[in-house]
């Protein structure tokens, strides 16, 4: 086994384990902090919007040791769920809307979770590449986490596409070696153990609906259409679409510093979840109404 990978896999444990030995107080302190730096860098989320979506730390930590932030919304008494839905912002941190999104989203459920799904929502996988004076697309490592996920042949596979495609980018780089990051490797952590049936990502700035993996991809979301990118190598589509058979959407946002408008913002929800109902295959509890979106 890589010794880099190695010894992230060895920070990643020691990390989870002093997360899991925290008590309250030492969760609500993390909490409260990194609502205050998400709250001053984005204009759409405030501090107190944020502490309003009652996040918890995930065990997971980014590069510099920000907690990666999560929210669940379980099943509820006497309702199967139709589906496990991993719902992720802020890969890049340059993709401001990504996480703003993500926010306005969770806002939605909190007041409408009805229990048709399970959900687990990850506003900003990538703190340290958000919250830092100048924002960046990869982590404090300058590694893209989207390229770090591991596949056959990863070495070779990554570098041509980092040499030969990007002409070594500093925005595409895949890292030493594959989960070489604390974030990508809870990422997956997080994946094998919530199972999810579907993986949704927000990104920015292309406009589109991306897809990788099994089933149908959703057609249209909002106002913005399937229009199919390809599947990089070390990417979240390829690992989780390609290799497990999750289906990844993609959500890309016209945008990085523009949120869409909150007429946009609800219709990309209720398709989405429309979708999501469509293709998830547990079926729903006979005769229970089911609204995990605004009324129409």
């Amino acid at each position: 086994m890589n010794s880099v990978y190695r010894s992230g896999i060895a920070c990643l444990l020691i990390l989870f384990c002093a997360a899991a030995n925290a008590g309250p107080d030492s969760a609500h302190k993390l909490v409260t902090k990194e609502c205050r730096r998400i709250g001053a860098k984005l204009g759409s989320v405030s501090y107190k919007f944020c502490m309003a979506r009652d996040l918890q730390p995930s065990g997971g930590f980014s590069v510099d040791g920000a907690p990666i932030l999560i929210k669940e919304y379980p099943p509820l008494k006497g309702r199967k769920p139709l589906g496990r839905v991993l719902l992720i912002g802020g890969f890049h941190g340059d993709e401001y809307s990504s996480v703003s999104i993500v926010f306005k989203w969770m806002q939605i459920l909190d007041k409408y979770h009805s229990g048709l799904f399970h959900w687990h929502i990850v506003p900003l996988l990538n703190p340290d590449g958000l919250l830092r004076d100048h924002s960046q697309r990869p982590n404090a490592d300058g590694v893209d986490l989207n390229r770090n996920f591991p596949m056959p042949d990863w070495r070779e596979a990554t570098q041509n596409y980092w040499i030969k495609t990007t002409h070594k980018s500093p925005r595409h780089y895949p890292g030493p070696a594959p989960l070489s990051e604390p974030e990508s490797s809870w990422l997956v952590h997080e994946i094998n153990a919530f199972d999810p049936d579907v993986i949704v990502s927000v990104h920015a700035p292309y406009g589109l609906v991306d897809y990788d993996g099994p089933k149908d991809a959703p057609h249209k979301l909002g106002r913005l259409y399937l229009n199919l990118l390809g599947t990089y190598p070390g990417s979240l589509g390829n690992y989780a679409g390609l290799q497990k058979q999750i289906p990844v959407v993609t959500i890309e946002l016209p945008y990085a510093g523009i949120m869409p408008t909150p007429k946009e913002i609800s219709q990309i929800w209720k398709d989405l979840v429309k979708w999501l109902t469509r293709h998830i295959p547990s079926p729903p509890m006979a005769g229970k109404p089911h609204q995990d979106t605004e009324p129409s």
